[in-house]
């Protein structure tokens, strides 16, 4: 009896909320596929979308990479690195696959950076399905777990500024507590840094760093609380510079666990801008009996105040947003 109703729990938890339900059949509901992934990042090329994601329960061996034309019809693809078995170093821990960070480059390319082994492993390839490859000839991380020994360095975020520049974001904490993020420019071949790494962790910050530019200011988003549970939140600051000095305001956290709990510890996002639309992809927890760490992805509108702040999210699904002459960043 008592597994009959953890499956009941995870196939209702698996299905569209009736706040997401729509008439529309082309609506884009959450979650926006069946199966268990988080930390999502996104590319397009041409009129495709990859959204490249960690494996649940809480990792895998490789990473899942979901093939779409349109966020309602998926497939599934298989990349040959990163894997576990390839990103391993002296230094690396037991964590799986996690957390990848995908960017594509001026030069066309396409720029991996993701956490194996709670250390930072940087690839590249010139399709978003690969082959992919170290960027570095010796195979060693990019950035160790002795790099810097009060980080947690998982969860590496690209962002590349109007000038072609470059920067790695990445960080978290141990313990769920003391959360840093950590900022350097990259060389022109992504891979070496031209300066020393510096902490630019703002008050509330825990892991999952995602920065984008919206009117000249820089948005260090970022997720804090716990992963496994209903704290999980997204949050942000606002800076003039890349590395800030970043001030939080507005309406934080702007996605989190919902008064009816029909979404559960929302967090690890990334953004997609489409057609002059923002939108906010991240994964949400299933609650299940197992207690297993098993999320699914959502996508919702990201929208923003007169003073540039940005509007609490309401987690509904979206419209069909689909613009193939429009770009991801």
């Amino acid at each position: 009896m008592k597994k009959t109703l953890a499956l009941l729990t995870l196939l209702s938890a698996a299905s569209p909320s009736p706040a997401s339900a729509q008439s529309n059949k082309n609506f884009i509901s959450n979650p926006i596929v069946s199966g268990y992934f988080a930390d999502p990042t996104i590319v397009k090329d041409k009129d495709t979308f990859y959204i490249y994601a960690t494996i649940d329960p809480w990792g895998a061996d490789e990473l899942a990479v979901l093939e779409t034309k349109d966020f309602k019809t998926f497939n599934r693809k298989t990349l040959n690195w990163p894997t576990k078995q390839a990103c391993t170093s002296p230094t690396s821990g037991d964590a799986k696959v996690w957390a990848p960070g995908v960017v594509k480059a001026p030069n066309g390319k396409y720029y991996m950076y993701v956490a194996v082994g709670s250390e930072i492993w940087a690839g590249v390839s010139d399709a978003p399905l690969g082959p992919w490859k170290n960027m570095k000839a010796d195979n060693t991380p990019l950035v160790s777990q002795t790099d810097f020994p009060k980080v947690h360095n998982i969860d590496a975020d690209c962002f590349i500024d109007d000038d072609g520049q470059a920067y790695l974001y990445w960080g978290s904490g141990y313990n769920w507590k003391n959360g840093r993020c950590m900022v350097v420019k990259l060389n022109k071949d992504m891979v070496t840094f031209a300066e020393t790494p510096r902490d630019v962790t703002p008050p509330t910050f825990f892991e999952g760093a995602h920065m984008i530019k919206r009117n000249k200011k820089y948005y260090l988003m970022f997720s804090s609380g716990k992963a496994v549970d209903a704290s999980y939140r997204v949050g942000y600051a606002i800076g003039d510079t890349p590395y800030g000095p970043f001030k939080e305001l507005g309406d934080n956290p702007i996605l989190s666990t919902t008064a009816d709990s029909t979404v559960i510890g929302p967090g690890h996002h990334t953004v997609l801008r489409e057609g002059g639309q923002d939108y906010i992809v991240y994964h949400r927890l299933t609650p299940n009996k197992e207690k297993a760490v098993l999320r699914q992805l959502c996508i919702d509108y990201l929208n923003y105040n007169p003073d540039g702040s940005i509007k609490k999210i309401t987690p509904a699904g979206v419209k069909p947003f689909i613009n193939t002459k429009a770009s991801v960043k």
